[in-house]
C-alpha cells in the first residue's frame, strides 16, 4: 500500500543525516502542511525534538513549532513542560510553555530563575520572556537578547515580589515619543523625514522590544541639546534634526553601505566622537583629526561626518573615510545633510 505523501515526508525528515537537505525537508513540511495538515505536521516536528538524529536540528525545530501552535493551545503544553526539563531544549521551550500555559507556566518558569546550577543565559531567557508576556519590565536597562545578560542583571528580587503579589500584569514600555510632523509633515525637509520614519516603520513592525525601542525617530531631550549646543554650532537643518527627529537606535541597510549605517541620536552623538576626534579613556583629544567635522554615523568604523564649517544656507555637505587606513582621507558624499538624509530613504 502506497503510503500518502505526508507520511512519506515524515519517513524522509526522520531518514535524512545531512542538515542542509534536512533544512529543505523541514521547510517542506511547513510550507506544505502547516495550515492544511496543521496537527500532523506539530506532530512529525514534535517527535523529531524528542527522537531526531540530527541533535542541533531537535532545539532550532521549537521556534517553527512556537510559530504555528496556537496560543493557549494547552494540549501542548505537556511537550513544552517536558522541553524546558532538557537543558538542550529549555531556552525556546520556555517560550513554547508560555504560549500554551501562559499564566499557568508562570511558577515553573520562576523555578528556573530561581536555579543557581542553571547557566544565566536560561535564567535570563525566563526573565526577559515573563517581561514580555506580563507586560513586567524586568529587563529594564538590560541588552534585548538576554544571552548578554550577567548574573547581576538578573532582577531575582523583583521577580519574588511579583510572584508573591500573584503574577499581577504589569503596563509594560510606552513608545518613544514622537513629533507630530512625522505623520502631517509640512516642510519639504519634514517630508524627507516622514519618509525615512516609514521606512523604519516597516523595520520596527518586523521586530520591536520596547526595553531598548530600535529604529525610532524621537523628540531629543532638552538637555542633550544643550550639552550640543555647547560643544558644536551645528548647521540649522540638522540641529532640527536632532531636536524633532532624533535616531534611536537607528541602523540603515543599504547597497550604498558595506555593513549598515548607524545613525546617531542626540543622546548618543557626543560619545559617538570617542575613537574619532577624540579618547574616551585617556580623555584627550587626536590631532590628526579635523575639527570642522563631526561625527553623525558610521558603516561599520567608517565615519559619516558633517562639515560644520562649510555650513551655507543651514544645511552643510558630508564626508566619509574609511577606518584603520593609518590616516584619514575624507571625501564628500553628499553635498548636504538634506541630500544624505533623502538618500536613506
Amino acid at each position: 500500500m502506497q503510503k500518502n505523501p505526508i507520511d512519506k515526508l515524515r519517513q524522509q525528515i526522520f531518514d535524512e543525516t545531512d542538515g542542509n537537505k534536512f533544512s529543505k525537508l523541514k521547510d517542506k513540511l511547513l510550507k506544505k502542511y502547516a495550515n492544511t495538515e496543521r496537527e500532523e505536521a506539530i506532530d512529525i516536528l514534535s517527535q523529531y525534538v524528542k527522537e531526531g538524529k540530527i541533535l542541533h536540528w531537535r532545539n532550532f525545530l521549537l521556534t517553527d513549532l512556537i510559530d504555528i501552535i496556537d496560543d493557549n493551545e494547552i494540549k501542548y503544553a505537556d511537550f513544552f513542560e517536558w522541553t524546558i526539563t532538557v537543558p538542550s531544549l529549555t531556552y525556546w521551550g520556555i517560550d513554547g510553555l508560555l504560549k500554551t500555559q501562559g499564566k499557568d507556566g508562570y511558577r515553573k518558569l520562576v523555578k528556573l530563575i530561581d536555579d543557581e546550577n542553571l547557566p544565566v543565559s536560561i535564567r535570563a531567557k525566563a526573565i526577559k520572556s515573563i517581561s514580555e508576556f506580563s507586560k513586567q519590565t524586568f529587563d529594564r536597562g538590560l541588552p534585548s537578547d538576554p544571552d548578554y545578560w550577567k548574573v547581576e542583571d538578573l532582577k531575582i528580587a523583583d521577580i519574588t515580589e511579583w510572584q508573591k503579589d500573584g503574577y499581577p500584569d504589569g503596563l509594560s514600555y510606552a513608545k518613544p515619543q514622537t513629533h507630530p510632523a512625522l505623520k502631517k509633515p509640512v516642510s519639504d525637509f519634514e517630508k524627507i523625514a516622514s519618509n525615512l520614519d516609514k521606512k523604519l516603520e516597516k523595520l520596527r513592525e518586523e521586530q520591536q522590544d520596547l526595553s531598548n525601542p530600535s529604529n525610532w525617530l524621537v523628540i531629543a531631550d532638552d538637555r542633550d541639546i544643550t550639552e550640543i549646543q555647547q560643544r558644536w554650532k551645528l548647521p540649522e537643518k540638522y540641529l532640527i534634526f536632532l531636536k524633532n527627529f532624533s535616531p534611536l537606535g537607528v541602523n540603515i541597510y543599504s547597497k550604498r553601505f558595506v555593513n549598515s549605517l548607524s545613525l546617531y541620536g542626540a543622546e548618543y552623538l557626543i560619545e559617538g566622537q570617542s575613537g574619532y576626534s577624540f579618547n574616551s579613556v585617556e580623555e584627550n583629544k587626536f590631532t590628526d583629526w579635523p575639527t570642522n567635522l563631526v561625527v553623525i554615523g558610521d558603516d561599520g568604523g567608517d565615519p559619516y561626518c558633517i562639515d560644520i564649517n562649510a555650513a551655507k544656507d543651514g544645511d552643510a555637505p558630508i564626508y566619509t573615510s574609511m577606518h584603520g587606513q593609518g590616516v584619514w582621507e575624507f571625501a564628500k558624499a553628499f553635498d548636504s545633510f538634506t541630500k544624505f538624509l533623502k538618500a536613506l530613504t
